[in-house]
C-alpha cells in the first residue's frame, strides 16, 4: 500500500507512515489535523530499489496514485490545487528516544502535483543526508531507514507555536511552557527568532509568566514555496498570543497528554482565530515520563 489517508485505519500503522503520520493519525478524529495523505514506506522502498546510483527520479508507476490523491486533497480542501506543506515521516521519528527535529526535510506551501512529488522526492532523499546518518549513530539506531512522507493542507498560520505539557527545561510536569511567534513555524522551530515565552499552571490554567521577544523575522508563504521576511517594526513587541489563545494551547497539550500517555511536545497554529494541531510528539529530552507527578485534566 502506497498512498494511505489520515485518520484511516492504516494511517496508525508506525512502519507504514513513520512516527509524525501515526501520531497525527490517532488524532485527526478529535482535533483540528489539517487533512493529508501519506506516502507509505512502501512507496519509499519502491523507490530505494531503483536509487542504486542516487539519482532516481520519482517513480512513474506512484504518478498516478499521487496525482489522485492530490485532487482528491483539493476536493476536501475546495480548491483543485490545494497547497500543501510536504513533511518527512521516518519509521523511528517522534518517538519517545529521538525526535529527528531538524533532520529530515520539510517544504511548505508547495502548489501542484509535479512539485508535490519534486518535494516527496527530497524528502525522501533526505533519510541519507549526513546529518541525518550521523544523528542515528547518535541515538545508536538503525541506518536503515524507513521514511514515509505526509502531504497535509497548508495553514497560513497568523501565529504559530510549539506547545510543552511539561517544562521541558526544569523537568516540572505541573506547568506548561508554549513558545509562540507571527507566521509559518519553520522560523520557530529553527531557531531563527526568538519567541514569545508563556508559562502556564496546569491545575488551574492560570498564566504564570509571560516573556515578550523582540520577534524580529518571520516565515511567510511564496511562489510555491516559503521564505522568511522582517517582521514590521510595530509588531515586532506585540504578544504572538492573547490570553484566551494561551489557554486554549495550555488546554490543547494537557488534553493530548492525557490522550497520548505521555508528555507532548506539540507544533500547532492559529489562522483566524481558529487552532489547528500540527504535529503531536514526545518530549524527549528533560521530562520524567513515570507517572511520579500527578496528571492534571484541563478545568
Amino acid at each position: 500500500m502506497e498512498i494511505v489517508w489520515l485518520g484511516q485505519g492504516e494511517c496508525q500503522d508506525c512502519a507504514l507512515v513513520g512516527g509524525k503520520g501515526a501520531n497525527l493519525c490517532h488524532l485527526a478524529a478529535a482535533y483540528r489535523v489539517p487533512p493529508a495523505f501519506c506516502l507509505t514506506s512502501s512507496a519509499f522502498e519502491q523507490w530505494r530499489c531503483q536509487d542504486a546510483d542516487g539519482a532516481a527520479t520519482f517513480p512513474p508507476e506512484l504518478a498516478a496514485p499521487l496525482a489522485t490523491a492530490y485532487l482528491r486533497l483539493g476536493e476536501v480542501c475546495g480548491t483543485p490545487q490545494p497547497r500543501v506543506a510536504v513533511r518527512s515521516s521516518a519509521r523511528d521519528e517522534d518517538g519517545q528516544l529521538a525526535s529527528f527535529a531538524g533532520q529530515h526535510a520539510t517544504y511548505l506551501n508547495i502548489v501542484g502535483v509535479e512539485s508535490v512529488a519534486a518535494a516527496i522526492l527530497a524528502c525522501w532523499r533526505s533519510a541519507q543526508a549526513p546529518h541525518a546518518i550521523e544523528y542515528r549513530r547518535h541515538w545508536g539506531l538503525s541506518e536503515e531507514v524507513a521514511m514515509a512522507v505526509l502531504v497535509q493542507q497548508l495553514i497560513p498560520a497568523d501565529v504559530s507555536a510549539v506547545v510543552f505539557s511539561a517544562n521541558p527545561i526544569t523537568g516540572n510536569r505541573e506547568e506548561c511552557l508554549i513558545n509562540a511567534s507571527w507566521g509559518l513555524g519553520e522560523s520557530l522551530v529553527g531557531g531563527n527568532v526568538t519567541p514569545d515565552t508563556y508559562m502556564v499552571r496546569k491545575a488551574d490554567l492560570v498564566i504564570q509568566q509571560r516573556q515578550i521577544a523582540d520577534k524580529v523575522c518571520m516565515t511567510v508563504p511564496a511562489a510555491n514555496g516559503a521564505r522568511e521576511i522582517a517582521v514590521p517594526r510595530w509588531l515586532r513587541r506585540q504578544p504572538a498570543l492573547s490570553e484566551d489563545q494561551i489557554v486554549e494551547m495550555a488546554r490543547l497539550a494537557i488534553m493530548l497528554e492525557a490522550t497520548m500517555g505521555w508528555p507532548v511536545d506539540v507544533e500547532c497554529a492559529y489562522r483566524h482565530g481558529e487552532l489547528h494541531l500540527l504535529q503531536c510528539r514526545p518530549i524527549t529530552t528533560g521530562v520524567r515520563t513515570t507517572d511520579d507527578n500527578q496528571h492534571h485534566k484541563p478545568p
